[in-house]
């Protein structure tokens, strides 16, 4: 039997033994050892993202660039990053469908098919883990395979996972996914790997209307600072305190 498989077996019968929480510091000492042999600094930083709602234009670059990045499963159904597209109609009827499961002939299909009239709006609003400052995926793993670092950002220690899906069950914004073949929690990192040297995320990189804007929540001076200053903001699903890290601009009462 190996490690996951003896943990998992222990999480069945003892799911709130004390002994378990002492993983939470290994995890997070793997991830943070890491990053100060490089010579970053977690702790001077608070990292965020910002969406401009009226900017996204549905291209889907970003979940694409997101899937290459990250190595995500190329199935259709598995993403770290998604994008929505909510239509109104003038008798109040709201649809939500992802444009993400669609293939590129689909959307393109989709775009040049005749208006109908009783559609008021219509408007795209990209999705991924919200990053919360108060993450209740965090505080449900059995094992610390899941933590949030000193800069704000949740990640998931693959060696110590060991796959129970109680964080998945826990994210109230469906943000989480069980690898199909690693069979561990997966989810959207920032792209911890690029933003540690001074990167920007992939998805943020490649957005051609500058749509998504990343920044560091400590620093004034930052781009995401100005656009929270000069722009009303919401987060989804404000009622559940969370306080979630991506913030969105323009942002219509009908999403959740």
């Amino acid at each position: 039997m190996n490690k996951r498989e003896f943990l998992k077996d222990v999480v069945l019968f003892f799911p709130a033994a004390g002994v378990l929480g002492a993983l939470a510091c290994k995890a997070e000492g793997k991830e943070m050892s890491a990053s100060t042999s490089t010579g970053y600094d977690a702790s001077q930083h608070w990292y965020g993202m910002g969406v401009d709602v009226d900017k996204c234009i549905g291209c889907n670059r970003c979940v694409e660039a997101c899937k290459i990045e990250n190595n995500v499963p190329a199935e259709p159904y598995f993403f770290r990053t998604w994008i929505e597209r909510y239509t109104i109609h003038a008798d109040g009827e709201v649809k939500v469908d992802c444009i993400s499961t669609k293939t590129p002939e689909q959307r393109l299909a989709e775009q040049n098919a005749p208006v109908d009239p009783s559609v008021v709006r219509t408007f795209f609003v990209p999705k991924l883990c919200n990053q919360c400052s108060n993450p209740p995926c965090v505080q449900v793993c059995p094992v610390g395979a899941t933590f949030q670092t000193k800069d704000g950002v949740v990640l998931v220690d693959e060696t110590y996972c060991i796959g129970c899906r109680y964080c998945i069950q826990a994210c109230p914004y469906g943000a989480r996914f069980l690898h199909p073949i690693t069979h561990t929690a997966e989810k959207c990192t920032f792209c911890y790997h690029r933003i540690t040297k001074g990167q920007l995320p992939a998805c943020v990189e490649v957005c051609p209307t500058e749509a998504r804007i990343f920044g560091d929540l400590k620093s004034k001076q930052d781009r995401l600072v100005r656009f929270q200053r000069e722009n009303v903001i919401s987060v989804l699903k404000p009622d559940l305190n969370t306080e979630p890290k991506v913030r969105y601009a323009k942002l219509d009462g009908e999403v959740r």
